[in-house]
């Protein structure tokens, strides 16, 4: 079975080396190399070609969110972006620049390990914590959400968004399937359908594109 291959991007020593021993000591992934910045990742990433990036958004010289952008457009890997409690609205440009996830700093190494298997395999992955962040700002007021600039509603069905409210609270297919009484393969065409309609590349991005507006 072929290595998941790494890639860390992050300016704090502690948090770097950290993970990369988290990883190094697990037979199904390999660590290309770290970097301090988004500058140093680039350079690493052409040359090395990882299968998934670990991305910090707030580095010195180039940061995550510009990162991103270029990696995506080069096609030099997938983006996990690493992230805080407080970092809502650079998630949500990092989402919109390619970014297949976000992950919390402070998990465990077998969430970690899981989250980069499931952007490894496809599958965008999302913390609920900063969706009920990202929720609660909408709530608020503090995101403005409007017909003519944000999520329009009125193009889709009524189960068409059950299973949008769904994605954007952190829902799996299974749990969506179980929650409407369908089967998951209904699940999974409905989400197809939806991403098609909006131009969007994973459910990550529909649930920041629903809860804040913008793709």
């Amino acid at each position: 079975m072929d290595k998941i291959k790494v890639m860390i991007a992050d300016d704090s020593d502690f948090v770097r080396d950290g993970m990369k021993i988290i990883l190094d000591v697990d037979e199904e992934f390999e660590v290309l190399g770290t970097a301090a910045n988004g500058r140093e990742l680039l350079n690493l990433a052409e040359k090395n070609r990882p299968d998934v990036i670990l991305m910090d958004i707030q580095m010195p010289e180039m940061d995550g969110i510009e990162a991103t952008k270029h990696i995506v457009e080069q096609d030099l890997g997938k983006v996990l972006i690493l992230t805080t409690f407080d970092d809502d609205e650079l998630v949500a440009q990092a989402i919109r620049n390619g970014a297949k996830g976000y992950l919390i700093k402070n998990h465990t190494p077998e969430h970690l390990k899981q989250m980069i298997k499931s952007v490894y395999n496809g599958t965008g992955v999302m913390e609920e914590s900063i969706l009920q962040n990202l929720a609660g700002k909408v709530e608020n007021g503090e995101e403005k959400v409007t017909q003519a600039s944000g999520f329009d509603p009125s193009g889709y069905s009524e189960r068409e968004m059950d299973i949008v409210r769904a994605v954007a609270e952190g829902m799996s297919n299974k749990e969506i399937a179980a929650e409407l009484y369908i089967s998951e393969g209904t699940v999974k065409n409905h989400i197809s359908n939806i991403l098609s309609k909006e131009n969007l590349s994973h459910r990550t991005a529909l649930a920041v594109y629903y809860l804040t507006g913008r793709k």
